[in-house]
């Protein structure tokens, strides 16, 4: 018997990564004007961004139910799984985690365990990965709950951001800051720290955003073989240069994933997402 892995959807595993690795996923509810769905699999990035552009469709998101936890949970554990370890998105951020936990008291204590990457996108898809390592490996279940602690507890998230606006809206980040970004048309730089978007500095174009973008991974990465993803949100070709930039800036890294964000996140970052994800070396 062997421990399952579960994460949500804005983990944005690279396609097939989840498959391959043996990930069991939760999709978030998007709503965009009248259509629901699921993140990642009845709605996309190019839905979001098209909704995004339509001033008159609202869009917005929700955690999964406590009860399709429990009913994923019943269905590892009755499949064969001997422990259920579930990583999620930070409880700062979304729902998410307090509705996994919720649903983890339905059973024997010690058979699901639920874990708070204090991240999303690969910052929380990279302890998903350590995690489903370690469940392969054969890890009892408070094992493989630790290999994804300690690498949620290194990943470092940086992203650039058109407009602060969506952030905003979503209550993700201070209203003030939002009006601050807009007013001096800067291309906004932040950061996921303590399980919060937080503002790091401001820069004054997008090439320059990118620059640091490279600059602050290069700086977390330090000299060892760091794991590094690209994020975007239609903005392919800059995605593919970031990556080839890291390359050549980190040549001792990984090699570099690259995935596009889904709705949720892109709900509240918006068009134009570009971001960095690094995992040092222990």
């Amino acid at each position: 018997m062997t421990v399952a892995v579960l994460t949500d959807s804005t983990s944005y595993l690279p396609t097939g990564l989840a498959a391959r690795h043996g990930i069991h996923v939760v999709a978030l509810r998007v709503s965009l004007g009248q259509r629901l769905g699921r993140d990642t699999v009845d709605v996309g990035p190019a839905d979001v961004t098209a909704a995004l552009a339509d001033p008159s469709t609202a869009v917005g998101t929700s955690r999964p139910a406590p009860a399709e936890f429990t009913a994923r949970y019943r269905e590892l554990l009755d499949g064969g799984a001997s422990e259920v370890v579930s990583i999620h998105l930070s409880r700062r951020l979304s729902g998410t985690w307090e509705a996994a936990r919720i649903a983890a008291d339905d059973f024997d204590p010690g058979l699901v365990r639920v874990v708070d990457s204090r991240s999303t996108g690969m910052g929380l898809g990279f302890a998903v990965l350590a995690a489903a390592r370690a469940a392969a490996a054969g890890c009892l279940g408070a094992q493989v709950e630790d290999a994804a602690a300690k690498v949620a507890a290194r990943s470092r998230v940086f992203f650039c951001v058109d407009s602060l606006e969506h952030l905003r809206r979503g209550g993700r980040i201070g209203a003030a800051t939002a009006w601050l970004g807009s007013a001096l048309a800067v291309k906004p730089v932040l950061h996921v720290t303590d399980g919060l978007i937080e503002p790091l500095e401001k820069v004054r174009t997008a090439a320059r955003a990118m620059t640091r973008l490279v600059e602050l991974a290069a700086q977390a990465a330090g000299s060892g073989p760091a794991e590094l993803a690209v994020h975007h949100l239609g903005a392919a070709d800059r995605a593919e240069e970031l990556v080839h930039r890291l390359a050549a800036q980190l040549p001792a890294a990984e090699p570099c994933l690259l995935s596009e964000v889904g709705a949720v996140l892109g709900a509240h970052a918006g068009p134009g997402l570009l971001g960095v994800v690094v995992v040092p070396p222990a």
